[in-house]
């Protein structure tokens, strides 16, 4: 006896979370048009004593009631974009006819952008932000008795550090969530509105929105990162994706994609970042 087999009209997708970096980075330059940007860092002088009164004999050339005569720097810090990708599959037009249309160009590439493309580009930017962190703690371990201590620590860090208050963020992965939430309880968790959810804000603690974000995203032994966006500039220079039917290639659709991005801390802003990893 053989048995009628049915498909479902559905394809089984892989769940993916939806990328949250645009919380802790800014867009503030643009690359239109240029291979690289370049921006000024201006030094400063201290404060001196005011010489309202000449108490030794000075030469007149090199003598300043304001005190001594110094130079100001100016020196520029060049961001120059370095990640090229590109992706390239086919779908032949058999294939797409025999599978119900649900392998069809359109719909792989959506799953290609979510499933690959973006995962990456979330690593990367993770990584350049706890790598070049201002302030990277020693690493230790996260516990419910002593993670809120540790997250005020970072809080406090970023306050001498003259971090605006505003806009900063925490970040924890689901492992770290887990712990703050014991310590706390439900209360933080609890009063977030439908809006700050589809951005990924699961709790506000000491005025700061926690993001969760899956460990496979960020940099290994991440315990969490409190981070403001002004420090991390993440370019999207060039992202375009096409569907090439019927070319001389492929009879079907060929689907290509090409990426160039980067991520980078401002050296004058890093302090904006303190990653505290587990030890």
């Amino acid at each position: 006896m053989e048995y009628t087999t049915k498909f479902a009209p559905y394809t089984d997708e892989i769940f993916k979370a939806e990328s949250k970096t645009s919380l802790l980075t800014n867009t503030d330059f643009d690359w239109s048009g240029a291979h690289s940007v370049k921006v000024w860092k201006m030094s400063t002088v201290a404060l001196n004593d005011y010489a309202r009164r000449r108490t030794t004999v000075e030469s007149t050339d090199s003598f300043s009631r304001y005190g001594e005569l110094i130079d100001l720097d100016a020196t520029t810090e060049e961001m120059l974009v370095t990640k090229d990708r590109s992706f390239i599959f086919n779908i032949d037009a058999l294939d797409t006819d025999e599978t119900g249309r649900e392998l069809a160009a359109a719909s792989a590439l959506a799953r290609e952008v979510r499933n690959v493309v973006i995962p990456e580009i979330d690593t990367y930017v993770y990584a350049e932000m706890a790598e070049n962190a201002g302030t990277i703690a020693t690493p230790a371990s996260l516990t419910k008795s002593n993670i809120y201590d540790n997250i005020l620590t970072a809080t406090q860090t970023l306050d001498d550090n003259e971090v605006p208050e505003t806009g900063r963020v925490i970040v924890v992965t689901p492992t770290t969530n887990k712990i703050l939430k014991q310590a706390i309880g439900e209360t933080a968790y609890n009063n977030i509105d439908a809006e700050m959810r589809a951005l990924g804000v699961v709790a506000i603690i000491d005025g700061m929105p926690v993001v969760k974000v899956p460990a496979s995203r960020l940099p290994e032994n991440f315990g969490f990162m409190v981070a403001h966006p002004c420090a991390t500039v993440a370019p999207i220079k060039l992202e375009k994706y096409s569907i090439h039917e019927d070319t001389p290639l492929s009879s079907g659709a060929i689907v290509t994609g090409r990426i160039v991005y980067d991520a980078f801390v401002l050296d004058n802003k890093k302090n904006a970042i303190y990653y505290h990893a587990l030890a």
